[in-house]
């Protein structure tokens, strides 16, 4: 298989920023009390918190919120990487070199003989290769920690890379129909259990639903979940202006509130 073969140049500027920040780091780890004191299990929740706001950024469409947050999660592999050096497990070579063999590995329309012109078709090779590289299911990538919707659009996009999928959005839409009767016959049988159940194929079946209108469901509900909080925080201002108290509303005098909050974010677009 053909490598990536690109000429070095040691004045690249990527390449000099990169090797300032593992000169830093390595600043960092042998005089900074805090950094010595860290450990991979220390930062693990640091890291988490830090992918959630580069995702925040990301939503809100903050380019230099995420050059900022790129660069914290950057600063975190390479601590990950330095801890690890220090017992001889792996250091920041291996992990680079690591994710460049399997890139090519996976990528052989790119690096071999392989013919993939389409998405399609580079994700089916993709879950292929990995099967052949000893994993039992398409689905043992899936990380049991994520989220639950985050988890379904992950499940979802495994299987479709294997060809487990609707092939037309009718169906989907229809199969988005079907469950929701299910939801209600669940509901009118006062079986709390099956009502869950039947709730949860309802989202499973929109996240599919989603998949086929080309959008992330996980983006479109964080969206909608902030403009929410913008048209609910803004009632409550102007509730507040006009000396009322939201707890002593009744819910017809807080939908006008409501719907004039609505009509002034609209025309702020």
């Amino acid at each position: 298989m053909e490598q990536a073969q690109t000429p070095i140049d040691p004045n690249d500027p990527r390449l000099i920023a990169f090797n300032r920040l593992l000169n830093v780091m390595d600043d960092l780890r042998a005089k900074c009390p805090w950094d010595q004191k860290q450990t991979i299990d220390s930062l693990r929740h640091l890291t988490i918190e830090e992918t959630y706001e580069l995702a925040d950024a990301i939503i809100s469409n903050d380019m230099q919120g995420i050059k900022g947050e790129l660069g914290d999660l950057f600063l975190h592999l390479v601590f990950y990487s330095k801890i690890a050096s220090e017992t001889n497990t792996f250091d920041i070579a291996d992990v680079l070199n690591t994710i460049c063999e399997k890139l090519i590995y996976r990528h052989p329309h790119i690096y071999g003989d392989v013919e993939a012109a389409t998405e399609d078709e580079v994700k089916a090779n993709w879950e292929k290769l990995k099967l052949k590289e000893g994993k039992q299911s398409v689905l043992e990538g899936v990380p049991g920690s994520l989220p639950a919707l985050v988890k379904a659009i992950r499940i979802q996009d495994k299987v479709k890379g294997v060809g487990f999928d609707w092939s037309d959005i009718g169906d989907v839409r229809n199969k988005v129909t079907e469950e929701l009767d299910e939801l209600d016959e669940a509901r009118d049988s006062g079986n709390l259990e099956a009502v869950e159940e039947e709730f949860g194929d309802l989202l499973f079946s929109m996240v599919n639903y989603a998949r086929f209108l080309k959008i992330n469901p996980e983006d479109a509900l964080e969206r909608t979940n902030r403009k929410f909080i913008q048209r609910f925080t803004m009632m409550e201002s102007a509730i507040k202006a006009d000396n009322m108290q939201l707890e002593n509303m009744t819910l017809s005098e807080m939908d006008v509130y409501w719907e004039t909050a609505k009509l002034a974010l609209r025309a702020k677009k």
